[in-house]
């Protein structure tokens, strides 16, 4: 899709040098392609990162109502301890990203993963509800590093053609860490306790952690940058001066605010009447990631048929449906709506996130960071409103929200397809 297709052009300002060769002929081009050395062990690489950050972020999420009577709290206290970790990442994504330009995408995306696996192991001992969530708070401050790192990584390594793809696989580990890690919590919360369950995540992180570290390749096309204050401060003013940069990094927080208030509060419902399932049952009901799995790694092929907003229009009608359908007092369609808006809400993020990459031609890292701290913002602000809502008016209100912020998504997109029929009437023929 071309620039005036999306309603802004696809120019950043520079900041960092970016060296001669970073634009080679497609048969002198030696960024990694599908099939080629390499692209196999990058993608399961970031694949076991995506399983990790995901897993680790999230692995209260489906925990809550045992949290909450654990520690005599409700709903929207208890969702602290998930808004706590996304805010965290939010937060720090944007300095994170500074060092990755600095000392390496792989460097701070391997500290990143030591860290949060080393405040992981602390989690279980945790004494009180505030104790748990200032843990969760540093534990997503640490894992600030990886997002941005990765898509920055991905977008210098890979060659342009397969970016899409391959950020859909990361997005994919994405959705298999949040599963994984909800369903395994789930069960064994229900036989050990939830202090158990998030010890047993922590362990799988370190697995993954140390397969990352061994199977990512060196990068060949990074070009270091500065660390000074005024040099981030100008790229990042060069990015928000972007408009279709902003406009992604606001469709990227808006399907968060959706997801994440969906399934804070689902465990919820699920234990309650007229459902009344146990733990490990509602943890089960995670699996539905695997559909996020899907269409997130087939984000490059809806891109390429329907184009970037009609890949938009459709994510955000398929949300939409969802969280209509989960109204029903019947476990059948309660499921039938999860799975619709995990699928729209993994090929929205995946094909925002990758349009982010594309555009910004330098400060990659920045770009994705701004797109990430957006992002994990929608997902505090889910996480928060969703209880709240949820606590004041039941489902119905939490699926309000979330249709509130469907409608943000699609009103966005057609600003932006009104931007760019006004750049096209503008430009000299």
């Amino acid at each position: 899709m071309s620039p005036a297709d999306t309603g802004a052009s696809t120019i950043v300002a520079a900041t960092t040098p970016v060296p001669a060769a970073s634009t080679p002929s497609a048969s002198s081009d030696s960024r990694l392609t599908p099939g080629g050395p390499g692209y196999r062990r990058m993608s399961f690489a970031l694949f076991l990162a995506g399983v990790a950050t995901f897993a680790l972020l999230y692995s209260t999420q489906a925990l809550l109502p045992l949290i909450s009577s654990g520690f005599g709290v409700s709903a929207s206290a208890a969702s602290w301890t998930v808004a706590a970790a996304t805010g965290g990442l939010a937060l720090f994504v944007l300095p994170m990203s500074a060092l990755s330009e600095r000392f390496g995408r792989r460097t701070v995306m391997t500290a990143s993963l030591v860290v949060a696996v080393g405040i992981g192991v602390l989690v279980p001992f945790a004494p009180s509800l505030g104790a748990l969530v200032v843990l969760r708070f540093l534990q997503g401050a640490a894992l600030a590093g990886l997002p941005a790192s990765a898509t920055a990584y991905l977008a210098e390594e890979v060659r342009p053609k397969a970016l899409v793809t391959a950020i859909g696989l990361f997005v994919a580990g994405n959705s298999v860490g949040g599963m994984s890690g909800r369903v395994i919590t789930g069960w064994v919360a229900q036989e050990w306790g939830w202090r158990v369950a998030v010890g047993v995540i922590g362990l799988i992180a370190v697995g993954c952690a140390v397969a990352f570290r061994l199977l990512l390749p060196a990068p060949k096309h990074f070009t270091p940058g500065s660390l000074r204050p005024r040099v981030l401060a100008r790229t990042v003013r060069a990015h928000l001066a972007n408009p279709l940069l902003c406009r992604l990094y606001a469709i990227g927080a808006l399907f968060m605010t959706v997801f994440g208030g969906v399934y804070t509060v689902i465990g919820y419902r699920l234990t309650e009447a007229p459902f009344s399932l146990p733990q490990g049952i509602v943890g089960s009901i995670f699996l539905v990631y695997l559909v996020g799995t899907v269409s997130a790694s087939t984000a490059g092929r809806l891109v390429g048929r329907l184009g970037r907003r009609g890949a938009l229009y459709l994510a955000g009608g398929t949300t939409a449906t969802g969280l209509l359908v989960s109204l029903a007092d019947s476990l059948p369609l309660v499921l039938l709506g999860l799975v619709l808006i995990t699928a729209g809400f993994f090929a929205g993020h995946a094909v925002a996130s990758s349009a982010v990459s594309k555009t910004a031609t330098t400060g990659r890292a920045q770009a994705s960071a701004l797109y990430q701290s957006a992002y994990y913002i929608g997902s505090s602000t889910g996480s928060t409103v969703g209880a709240l809502a949820f606590h004041a008016g039941g489902w119905a209100g939490t699926v309000g929200v979330g249709v509130l912020a469907v409608l943000g998504v699609v009103t966005i997109t057609v600003l932006g397809s009104r931007a760019a029929r006004v750049e096209r009437a503008l430009a000299p023929a």
